[in-house]
C-alpha cells in the first residue's frame, strides 16, 4: 500500500512542479517540489518493492554506488558549468536520459524471452526512440560546444529515408516473430543510433534550440516506454508529461521560426547551406557610434528595449546588463528587454540568463509585445543578436532564415549593435541590419561595454 501511495504522491509532485516552472517565481520551487518527488520515488522503489514472488530487490551495493556516484558526478558537473556552457550541459543530460530508456529496453529484452506482442512492441519502441535521443543529444552536445562541425552528407535526406524504412522493417520482422534473433534487436538498435546522428548533424544555425526540445521529447516518450514495462506509475507519468511538454515547446519552436516540423522528423530540418542567401551582395558601409555618444543617445530616451543575444551569454553581461538598466531607469528611462524565442542556444536560454541577474519577469516582453512596442521605442540596443533581427528573414526569400518571425528592430528611432566584429551569426549569412541608416555598430565584448557604458552614463 505505501509504494503505490509513493508512486501518487511522487506524480502530484511531477505535475505540481512543471506548473510551478511556468513562471520565475515560482520555478525554482516548482524544480524542489518534483525533486522532492522523484527522490520519495526512488527510495520507496528501493525498499518497499517486492517482485511477483514477494522478494525485494537486493543489490543494495550496486544500486547506492551508482545513486552516490551520479549524485557526486551530476552534483559538480551543474556547480562548475557556466551559464553559456548550459544548453549543451541539457544535451548532455538528455542525452543519458535516452540512454537509459535504450538499456532498460535492453535488459528486458533479455529477461523476457517470450514477451507478449505488447510488451514487445513497447521494449523494440523504447530502444529506438532512446537510441535516437542519446546519440542525437551527443551530437547536439558537440556542435554546441564546438567539437563537432556541421557535416552535410550527399543524399542525407535519402540515406535518413532508408534508414527509417529499415529500422520499420527489422522492427516488424522482430516484432511479427518473423525472426526472434538478438542479431536483429541489435541490428534495430546500430541502425537508430546512426539515425540519430545524421539527424542532427547537418543541423546547424538557430535551428538547434528546436532540435534540444525535440530531443527531450523523445527522451520522455522513452521514459514512458520505461513506465509501460516495469508498471511504474511515476516513470509513466514523468515520460508523459516530458514527451507532451517538449513537444508542444517543438511546435512553438518551430511556429517562431516558421519551420515545419514534418521537416524535422524526416531529417532536413536545417540542413539548408547557410550562406545562400544573396548576403554576398554590396551592403554599402556601417557607421560606428561613440560610448559617449551612445551613453548621451540613451540617457535622453524615453524607452529604450534591449535586444540580447548569444553574444550577452558568452561575455557573461547579464550583470552588467541588469546594471545598465537601473542606471537608465535612475534617470527616468523606461527599460525593456525584447526576447526572441530561440534566442541563445535552447529555449528560454536569455529568460535564464536575466533571471539569474535579478532581472524582474515584467522587464522581458515576448516577440509579439516587443514588437508591438517597438515604433514607440526612442533607443535598441541588440546585445550579441544576429539571426533573430536580420531583415533578410523578411526581405530576401533567398536567404535560410526567410519567413522566420524577427524582432523588426528598425520601427525603433536608433538602432545600436553591440557586437565583437562584422562577422556572421551562427546561422552564418550577413545581416543587413548593420548597414541600415538607423543602426550604428559599438564594437567589443558585451561585458567590457557595458561597463564602459555604465560609466559614461554617470557622468551624463
Amino acid at each position: 500500500m505505501l509504494l503505490p501511495l509513493s508512486y501518487l504522491i511522487g506524480s502530484i509532485t511531477f505535475i505540481v512542479g512543471l506548473k510551478m516552472l511556468s513562471h520565475p517565481d515560482s520555478a525554482r520551487k516548482g524544480n524542489l517540489i518534483a525533486a522532492f518527488g522523484m527522490t520519495l520515488a526512488i527510495i520507496a522503489t528501493i525498499f518497499l518493492y517486492r517482485d511477483h514472488n514477494g522478494n525485494p530487490l537486493g543489490n543494495y551495493a550496486w544500486i547506492f554506488g551508482g545513486l552516490i556516484i551520479g549524485s557526486i558526478v551530476g552534483t559538480l558537473a551543474a556547480k562548475k558549468v557556466q551559464m553559456t556552457a548550459m544548453p549543451e550541459m541539457v544535451s548532455l543530460f538528455n542525452g543519458m536520459g535516452g540512454a537509459c530508456a535504450m538499456l532498460i529496453s535492453v535488459v528486458e529484452y533479455h529477461h523476457n524471452p517470450e514477451p507478449s506482442v505488447g510488451m514487445f512492441l513497447v521494449i523494440v519502441l523504447g530502444m529506438i526512440i532512446g537510441t535516437v535521443s542519446f546519440a542525437g543529444s551527443i551530437i547536439a552536445w558537440g556542435k554546441l560546444n564546438g567539437k563537432i562541425k556541421d557535416r552535410t552528407i550527399p543524399g542525407g535526406q535519402a540515406i535518413n529515408f532508408i534508414l527509417f524504412a529499415g529500422i520499420i522493417a527489422m522492427s516488424v520482422m522482430l516484432i511479427g516473430g518473423y525472426s526472434s534473433a538478438p542479431a536483429l534487436f541489435y541490428g534495430i538498435l546500430a541502425l537508430a543510433a546512426i539515425y540519430g546522428v545524421l539527424f542532427v548533424m547537418p543541423i546547424g544555425g538557430a535551428d538547434m534550440p528546436v532540435v534540444i526540445s525535440l530531443l527531450n521529447s523523445f527522451t520522455g516518450v522513452a521514459a514512458a516506454f520505461g513506465g509501460f514495462l516495469y508498471d511504474n506509475p511515476v516513470m509513466l507519468t514523468g515520460g508523459i508529461l516530458v514527451g507532451s511538454a517538449g513537444t508542444i515547446l517543438t511546435m512553438l519552436m518551430c511556429k517562431a521560426m516558421n519551420r515545419s516540423l514534418k521537416n524535422v522528423l524526416i531529417g532536413s530540418f536545417g540542413g539548408q547551406k547557410a550562406g545562400a542567401s544573396s548576403g554576398s551582395k554590396e551592403q554599402g558601409n556601417y557607421k560606428e557610434i561613440s560610448m559617449n555618444d551612445t551613453a548621451v543617445l540613451m540617457a535622453y530616451a524615453s524607452k529604450v528595449m534591449i535586444i540580447p543575444g548569444y553574444g550577452l551569454a558568452v561575455a557573461q553581461a547579464q550583470h552588467a546588463c541588469h546594471e545598465l538598466e537601473k542606471i537608465l531607469e535612475d534617470k527616468g528611462v523606461e527599460v525593456s528587454y525584447g526576447i526572441h524565442p530561440v534566442a541563445g542556444r535552447m529555449p528560454g536560454h536569455m529568460n535564464v540568463l536575466l533571471a539569474e541577474a535579478d532581472v524582474p519577469y515584467e522587464k522581458l516582453k515576448e516577440m509579439e509585445d516587443a514588437n508591438d512596442q517597438m515604433g514607440q521605442t526612442s533607443v535598441v540596443l541588440i546585445l550579441g543578436a544576429n539571426d533573430v533581427v536580420n531583415p533578410a528573414a523578411k526581405e530576401d526569400p533567398a536567404s535560410p532564415i526567410y519567413g522566420m518571425p524577427i524582432l523588426e528592430v528598425e520601427k525603433a528611432e536608433h538602432v545600436i549593435v553591440n557586437k565583437r566584429s562584422m562577422k556572421p551569426g551562427y546561422a552564418g549569412i550577413e545581416n543587413e541590419l548593420f548597414f541600415k541608416p538607423k543602426t550604428s555598430m559599438l564594437f567589443g565584448d558585451a561585458k567590457k561595454v557595458l561597463q564602459d557604458l555604465v560609466g559614461e552614463l554617470k557622468l551624463v
